[in-house]
C-alpha cells in the first residue's frame, strides 16, 4: 500500500504531537486526517535518522527534512499489499463468491508478500464495521475539549444611540466532566474565536490533549468532511498549547454532540435568565455570565453523583496538562506577495524584506507588537508593528546598495548641508523637498545639486540657485546650464543679465514661461 503524501507542515505536526504531545499514532492520525500507518511510517523513519525529541535541533531545517522524509521513496516492502476492500464487498454479493476464493486470488497476485486468510478476514471485518459506525460516545478524562458558539445572541445597547448589537456566546465543554466555560464576544471572527480558546484554558487552569471545534469557517481554511484545513493562526494556537485539533465533520452530529449539548444548557440556564436584563458593555455582560456559570457548574447532576465542578476537580483536572509558562499572544497569519519596492502591505502599512525576495510569496505573522516575515518557513525580517496608515518600516540592510546610499539621508540633513553652501541653495533644496508627495523622491536631485560643490565654489553655486529661483529654474539641468555659461556671475554683475536671453537650451525656458 503506497504511503500517503503529506506536506511539510503536517510532517512537523506529526513529530510535534509524537515527541512533545506524547500522543499515540492513532490520535495523531485522527488529528491530522491521515492514516495511522502513514504516521507510523514517518515516526519510524524519524527514529532511524536520530530524531526522537521536540523541538527539532537547528540543523534539521526544512530542506534537510524534505530530503529525508518527503523526497525519499518508501520501499514497497514496508507495507503488505492490501486488496481494495470495497471491491471485496461488492464481489461477495455475487452468488458463489466466498472470502476464501477472493483470498486465494489475492495471494496469487502477491505470492511473496500477503496477509494470511485469518488476517484478511479480520481486516475486512474491521473495515466493514467502520462503514456505518453507531456507538455511544465515551470520553476519557482530560482528553477532549468541545467548543462551539450558541445560535442566539445577547443584545448590547449603545448608550449614546440606543443601537443594538448582538454579542456572540462561545461555549467550551470538557468531555469527561461536562465542566463548562462560556463568554461573550463581539463576533465570531478568527481573533475572537482563538482568544476564546486561550481564555477557556485559563479558566480551566490546564490543557486537554485534543480540541474538537465545530467545522467553523473561522477555524478552518477549507471545510471538508474528511480533511478540513486548519487556519494557520489556529495551528499556531495548537502548537503553543501543545494540543491536537480534530474538527467535527459536517453532517456527523455525534462528533459534536457534547458541544451541542453544552450549548443547549448554556442557552437554557444562562442566556434565558439574562433575557430581561440590559447590558451596555461586553465587560458588564461577561461578569453576569461568569456569575451564572458558577451556578451552572455547581448544579447537582440528576442521575450521577456530584456536579460539574466536583467531577472536574476530582477526575478531569488531574488528567490534564499544565498551562505553558508563557502567555499566548494572538498572531494573525497571512500569505502576501513582496512588491517591487521590496515591501509588503500589511493593514496599509509597509514593511521591508531583503530585496532578493522581490515578487516572492511570504508568510506574515502579525502580533500586537511585532511583524515577523517568513519565506519557506525561515524568518527573513522582523519589525516593530506600526498602525500608521501609509507609513514605511524599512531596514537599510534590506535595500540594494544603490538605495542604501540615499537611505542615510533625511530632509533635515540635506537642508543643513545646503545651508552651509548658501541661503539660496537652501531655498532651492527646500522647494524640491516640498514639491513631492514624499520627500524621499527629491533626495536624488538634491544630492545632485549639492555635489556640484565638488566642481564649483559655493559662492557660484549659491548665485546659480538665486538666478534659478528668479527665473523659475527648478530642474537640476537649469542649474548646470547657468553654471556652464557663467550666468551666475550676472548676480554680481547686472550688466551680464541680458546674456540669459542669448542662451538656447531645451531645459532653460526663461522667466516668462512661469507667469
Amino acid at each position: 500500500m503506497p504511503v500517503e503524501s503529506i506536506s511539510m507542515r503536517k510532517l512537523k505536526e506529526i513529530l510535534r504531537l509524537k515527541y512533545q504531545g506524547k500522543l499515540s499514532n492513532r490520535k495523531i492520525a485522527n488529528s491530522l486526517s491521515i492514516s495511522p500507518s502513514t504516521v507510523s511510517t514517518y515516526v519510524n523513519r524519524a527514529k532511524l535518522i536520530g530524531i526522537d525529541d521536540w523541538p527539532l535541533p537547528e540543523r534539521w531545517d526544512d530542506l534537510k527534512l524534505s530530503q529525508h522524509f518527503l523526497q525519499t521513496k518508501i520501499s514497497p516492502r514496508t507495507a503488505i499489499p492490501l486488496p481494495v476492500l470495497s471491491v471485496f464487498y461488492h464481489q461477495l454479493k455475487q452468488k458463489g463468491v466466498t472470502k476464501q476464493l477472493l483470498w486465494q486470488e489475492y495471494i496469487e497476485r502477491n505470492t511473496d508478500n500477503h496477509y494470511s486468510y485469518p488476517q484478511l478476514c479480520r481486516i475486512y471485518k474491521e473495515w466493514l464495521s467502520r462503514q456505518q459506525p453507531s456507538m455511544r460516545q465515551v470520553h476519557q478524562y482530560g482528553e477532549k475539549l468541545f467548543i462551539d458558539y450558541c445560535g442566539p445572541t445577547i443584545p448590547l445597547v449603545n448608550p449614546d444611540t440606543g443601537e443594538l448589537r448582538g454579542a456572540q456566546v462561545c461555549v467550551a465543554v470538557m468531555g469527561g466532566s461536562n465542566y463548562t466555560f462560556a463568554e461573550a464576544t463581539l463576533s465570531q471572527k478568527l481573533e475572537d474565536w482563538i482568544m476564546s480558546h486561550a481564555r477557556a484554558f485559563t479558566f480551566f487552569g490546564a490543557v486537554p490533549d485534543i480540541i474538537v471545534p465545530d467545522n467553523l469557517r473561522s477555524g478552518t481554511s477549507r471545510a471538508c468532511k474528511y480533511d478540513p484545513d486548519l487556519n494557520p493562526s489556529y495551528q499556531q494556537l495548537a502548537a503553543h498549547y501543545n494540543v491536537a485539533i480534530i474538527p467535527a465533520r459536517p453532517l456527523k452530529p455525534k462528533d459534536k454532540a457534547k458541544a451541542e449539548n453544552g450549548v443547549l444548557i448554556v442557552e437554557r440556564w444562562i442566556m434565558a435568565v439574562l433575557r430581561h436584563e440590559v447590558f451596555y458593555t461586553l465587560t458588564q455582560l461577561n461578569q453576569r455570565i461568569s456569575e451564572l456559570l458558577r451556578r451552572l457548574n455547581t448544579k447537582p447532576f440528576q442521575k450521577l453523583p456530584g456536579d460539574r465542578t466536583s467531577q472536574f476537580l476530582t477526575h478531569e483536572l488531574p488528567a490534564m496538562r499544565p498551562l505553558p509558562l508563557l502567555d499566548y499572544e494572538y498572531t494573525f497569519i497571512k500569505k502576501v506577495k513582496v512588491n517591487i519596492d521590496y515591501h509588503i502591505d500589511m493593514h496599509k502599512h509597509y514593511y521591508s524584506v531583503p530585496y532578493g525576495l522581490l515578487k516572492k510569496q511570504i508568510e506574515a505573522h502579525v502580533s500586537d507588537k511585532l511583524v515577523k516575515l517568513y519565506y519557506r518557513n525561515q524568518l527573513v525580517a522582523q519589525h516593530i508593528r506600526s498602525d500608521r496608515i501609509g507609513g514605511y518600516s524599512t531596514k537599510i540592510e534590506h535595500m540594494p546598495k544603490a538605495h542604501q546610499e540615499y537611505a542615510q539621508w533625511n530632509p533635515e540633513r540635506l537642508k543643513q548641508w545646503a545651508n552651509k553652501l548658501g541661503a539660496y541653495v537652501l531655498q532651492w533644496v527646500e522647494y524640491q523637498l516640498a514639491s513631492k508627495a514624499h520627500p524621499q523622491q527629491s533626495y536624488k536631485v538634491c544630492l545632485g545639486l549639492l555635489n556640484l560643490n565638488k566642481i564649483y565654489p559655493k559662492k557660484r553655486l549659491n548665485n546659480a540657485c538665486q538666478r534659478a529661483l528668479d527665473t523659475g529654474g527648478f530642474r537640476l539641468q537649469n542649474i548646470k546650464v547657468i553654471l556652464k555659461n557663467n550666468l551666475d556671475k550676472a548676480v554680481d554683475d547686472p550688466d551680464q543679465d541680458d546674456l540669459l536671453a542669448e542662451i538656447k537650451h531645451e531645459n532653460v525656458r526663461g522667466q516668462d514661461y512661469y507667469h
